[in-house]
């Protein structure tokens, strides 16, 4: 049980740090071509529905990017909430859910 535990934690930590590089490499291809303002939108929301919405969110605020769009402002920290209600959730029930 303790195995499943770590290998959760991990991913989740895993899943975060994907996605605040995904959302710095996505700046910084922005900075060379201002056309790729919305770029790769999808796979930000596709990361964040995984367990990245958290990181997502703090890094649009210490990189200062996406901050004027509204879906992101909107959706991360709602994304971000049920994240973390999975989480607690997972870790309450011991992850009794999955059938062993």
């Amino acid at each position: 049980m303790l195995l499943l535990y770590i290998i959760f934690t991990v991913y989740i930590l895993a899943i975060n740090f994907y996605s605040v590089m995904l959302l710095v490499s996505q700046k910084n291809e922005y900075l060379i071509d201002e056309n790729k303002l919305n770029s790769g939108d999808g796979k930000l929301i596709l990361s964040a529905l995984l367990g990245g919405a958290v990181g997502i969110y703090i890094a649009m605020f210490i990189t200062k990017f996406k901050l004027k769009n509204m879906l992101f402002m909107i959706l991360m920290p709602v994304i971000g909430a049920l994240n973390i209600w999975f989480i607690v959730l997972a870790y309450r029930s011991g992850f009794s859910f999955i059938a062993v």
